[in-house]
């Protein structure tokens, strides 16, 4: 493992103090933690010390030093601060307009800052912020649509107003924009509405760039008594509403790679396909056991196999099969390097900007049918009702007699269900383990799991990546039957980290080599319940849709979602609903600190299934081996472990952003040839500036602007989400069905424009 910051671990000799507890709530402001998973963070390990734990969090809540959310739980208390002669430091966030919103720890309202008041500061960036008074202003930090439910901001509140009198930190020094180039200068105006500022460029720093083309500018310098920070041109992205210029534009914008460096690619280059005849005969043989993959249609790398055999005593051994991608990328090395620096693959529309170099990702490491191939893995013994019978989990080597596409495997389930059978040579082990997914879904869902299947599209490309269609993705039996035993994978493996490393396997005891009881330094993927104001927020937004939840214990929740998301099914609301609800949520996370998993009803959940795509998978594969192997891993590993999870969730943040910006400018690009074509829609967003209608035929939003709708004067309400008329009290809620016409579409902005009909 690789950092230069190095943190240092607790010393779990010293005795259990406030101070200490205090330190891992620093390090993480925003967390909240009960007592056990506090004290597996400052290794309190026996009983006694637990309880002493508990008594200090209590003090400290008593103290005013932490909040208690009722539920045993504790957070960081931010404090009130007297705005008088104050300076503090935060991110801030900047809107439309030019204002923008400082969000500190010391203070518990976001900061209001002028768009005379933001100095040299630009979106995102850490800045120091000298507090002046408090006001009345817009956009309190309840209501910024960026924050919350979109169109539920812009009113008066009392606010702590600020001026920024120096960045500390810029979030970002590289931007993507389209030049304008005069006879004597050079401006870049950058594709980020929150970017406020157009990029002064000399014409010697124009590095070939012409009039009109996208590029990315370089941040040089941005002296306190000019309007315009200064830039230089690194790279020429090309003309802006071209496909590779606006994907290129998107990956560029977030800093994400567009390609790998030589020496990693050379690397690759060097790895053999051959397996050694030596590395085999140390792994359990899966080769001559029925064993297949189901993937997308268009995927190129297989990371996960199952495989199906009957036991001696009439159970169903099943294995998750998942490529030993650790196997090949050593600690430290140039690959390893690189993949923990993108940390995750990025799927766009139309390209895969993959996580390892393609040599590994789609052939050493990728399962393909009839080629032995290396993994780690998951197998389970199982009943006929999915009861865990044994567990084992190791290295194995495998080789895949079948590679299904979902589709594939669906009219397989389906032909059983029509037929009695499929007629498909291995249609026996598809539907086993379908009828075993089922039973585990049930039962997912029975101790809390919430069933989020929000509505994505899918497009058809053509050969220059132009959709030619967008539809609604479906998910089916096929999908689920993958999803059920990727999350049996990834709850085991946790828990067994989670129990210490110790757990009953068909035919032997597995444990880690610590020697010792109690949960081992581990990778969890964590979920948190939903914020109770951000919940009450959501409910007052479904009433306006005749829908109603209440608001109890963690479990009464995650029960009244699921019915709520059953009674939207199929209505022209769902995809609002769905949206909105998965943004109420917390979202899940990569964290050392095992806070379980709300959404999936687990208490030990984590990440096993594609080292091919996300780094923390490897990390997971590589802490599993030593505690299979009865070895605990380096200290150093440990005592930057939380980082590491920090830079994972990051990068995950930055593709999930690209991912939605690539489908934003595929819908656009499919609308440009419908321009006033009619379409029924529905409002799926209100703001002081207009409101937005997601298309129900295809799903792509666009936006009617407030000064559009010429028939009265509209201002919003925001407190029933709706555009109001102040002569004939006609209103627009969310919601409300309509039928609009494409006015147009800006393909740089990647935006539909409409017009009411």
């Amino acid at each position: 493992m690789h950092r230069n910051k190095k943190v240092k671990s607790f010393d779990k000799s010293a005795p259990i103090s406030p101070a200490m507890i205090l330190k891992v709530f620093n390090k993480y402001p925003k967390k909240s933690f009960n007592y056990k998973q506090i004290s597996e963070r400052v290794g309190a390990n026996e009983k006694n010390q637990m309880m002493l734990v508990d008594v200090i969090l209590k003090e400290m809540s008593g103290k005013k030093l932490l909040n208690d959310n009722g539920t045993g739980k504790y957070r960081l208390a931010k404090v009130s601060v007297h705005p008088s002669k104050h300076t503090v430091t935060g991110r801030v966030s900047m809107t439309m307009s030019g204002a923008g919103y400082v969000e500190c720890e010391e203070i518990e309202d976001d900061i209001y800052i002028a768009a005379k008041n933001t100095g040299t500061a630009l979106h995102n960036d850490i800045v120091l912020v000298s507090i002046s008074e408090k006001g009345r202003h817009r956009n309190s930090k309840k209501a910024r649509p960026e924050q919350n439910l979109r169109g539920t901001g812009n009113y008066f509140h009392e606010k702590t107003e600020g001026r920024i009198v120096k960045v500390i930190k810029r979030n970002k020094t590289e931007f993507v924009g389209v030049v304008k180039i005069s006879s004597n200068y050079a401006f870049l105006k950058t594709d980020n509405p929150k970017i406020n500022v157009d990029f002064y460029i000399p014409l010697e720093k124009l590095g070939g760039c012409k009039n009109g083309e996208k590029a990315v500018v370089r941040l040089t310098d941005w002296p306190e008594t000019t309007a315009n920070p200064y830039g230089e041109i690194v790279r020429i992205l090309g003309t802006p509403g071209n496909n590779d210029t606006e994907m290129s534009a998107i990956l560029a914008d977030l800093n994400l790679p567009l390609s790998f460096p030589e020496n990693v690619l050379k690397a690759a280059d060097q790895m053999p396909l051959e397996i050694d005849a030596g590395e085999i005969l140390k792994r359990k043989d899966f080769r001559k056991v029925t064993t297949f993959t189901i993937d997308p249609f268009d995927a190129k790398d297989f990371d996960d196999a199952l495989s199906l055999r009957k036991t001696e005593g009439g159970n169903w051994e099943a294995g998750v099969h998942i490529a030993d991608v650790s196997h090949y990328i050593k600690e430290g090395a140039a690959i390893e390097k690189e993949s923990y620096t993108r940390a995750t693959s990025i799927y766009l529309v139309d390209r895969v900007i993959p996580m390892l170099p393609e040599r590994l990702s789609n052939d050493l490491c990728s399962l393909k049918p009839n080629e032995d191939k290396l993994c780690f893995s998951a197998v389970f013994e199982m009943n006929d009702r999915a009861e865990i019978i044994a567990q084992w989990f190791g290295k194995t080597v495998i080789c895949s007699d079948k590679r299904f596409t979902y589709e594939e495997a669906q009219n397989i389930i389906e032909a059983e269900k029509a037929n009695g059978h499929s007629g498909h040579p291995l249609g026996k082990e598809i539907i086993t383990l379908n009828k075993l997914a089922v039973q585990l879904r049930n039962e997912r869902f029975k101790k809390g799991a919430i069933g989020f299947e929000r509505v994505e599209v899918k497009f058809k490309l053509n050969e220059d990546g132009d959709p030619l269609s967008v539809e609604p993705k479906e998910i089916k039996d096929s999908n689920r039957l993958i999803e059920e035993f990727m999350l049996l994978a990834n709850k085991k493996v946790a828990e067994f980290a989670g129990s210490g490393g110790s757990s009953k396997t068909g035919d032997q005891e597995q444990h880690s080599g610590s020697g010792g009881k109690g949960s081992k330094p581990f990778v969890y993927r964590v979920h948190e319940p939903p914020d109770i104001e951000k919940l009450k927020t959501f409910v007052k937004f479904i009433r306006s849709f005749g829908y109603e939840i209440k608001i109890g214990a963690p479990k009464e929740i995650s029960f009244a979602l699921n019915k709520l998301l059953d009674e939207v099914k199929g209505k022209p609301e769902q995809n609002i609903i769905e949206t909105l609800a998965i943004r109420t949520m917390a979202k899940a996370e990569y964290s050392p600190v095992n806070a379980g998993h709300y959404g999936l009803a687990f208490k030990h959940y984590s990440h096993f299934t594609s080292p091919i795509r996300r780094y923390p998978d490897l990390m997971v594969h590589r802490l599993l081996d030593k505690y299979l192997a009865y070895k605990m891993p380096n200290p150093e590993f440990i005592s930057n472990l939380g980082e590491y999870c920090d830079h994972c969730s990051e990068q995950e943040k930055k593709a999930a952003e690209a991912e939605r910006d690539s489908v934003k400018f595929k819908q656009v690009q499919f609308m440009k040839n419908q321009i006033g074509k009619e379409f029924n829609g529905i409002i799926s967003g209100v703001t002081d500036f207009g409101m937005f209608v997601e298309l129900v035929e295809n799903k792509c939003e666009g936006l009617i602007r407030i000064k559009d709708l010429d028939d009265d004067y509209y201002v919003f309400d925001q407190s029933n989400y709706c555009l109001r008329g102040k002569r004939h009290g006609y209103k627009y809620t969310l919601g409300n069905a309509v039928t609009v016409k494409l006015n147009g579409v800006d393909l740089i902005r990647k935006q539909l424009n409409l017009l009411l009909v």
